[in-house]
């Protein structure tokens, strides 16, 4: 029986809808997963520590609230929907970059010097791990809800 590529039936993903949970359990496990490989493989023992702390823990948490940003209670809020993809990715991960560096240099740089927190060489990690952390899960979450949400439309 020859191959066919049939493109008459439904997409996979627009049988699969955006699930604020599932995209938080992905956003989580990717990194941690990816991360923490490369610690294992290069023998970065605090790499694979930070995949499932500070790298994966900022994914979720980014995915979470973005996501529930984006979903607003079911109703997004207009300019979601009408400004262009590219442009509404950009905007979000300009918000979460800048909140996510601004924390990470509060706690690396602000909480040792100001308090009785040592500068820890994890401490140092977080202003790395978090806005690039911010920037991938703002980034994929925004683009599948979008891409979600275009799919549901008439």
């Amino acid at each position: 029986m020859p191959a066919t590529n049939d493109r008459t039936g439904p997409s996979r993903a627009a049988a699969r809808p955006f699930t604020l949970w599932r995209e938080v359990v992905t956003a989580y496990a990717a990194p941690a997963l990816m991360a923490g490989t490369a610690g294992v493989v290069t023998g970065q023992a605090d790499l694979t520590v930070a995949a499932c702390t500070s790298i994966a823990g900022t994914s979720a948490v980014v995915a979470f609230l973005v996501g529930a940003w984006l979903r607003h209670g079911g109703q997004p809020r207009r300019w979601t929907t009408t400004l262009p993809r590219v442009v509404l990715t950009a905007l979000l991960v300009g918000a979460t970059t800048g909140a996510a560096a601004a924390l990470g240099w509060f706690a690396a740089e602000w909480l040792p010097a100001r308090t009785s927190v040592h500068a820890a060489p994890w401490l140092r990690r977080l202003r790395i791990d978090l806005p690039v952390s911010a920037v991938l899960a703002t980034t994929i979450v925004t683009l599948r809800w979008r891409g979600t949400l275009a799919k549901a439309r008439p």
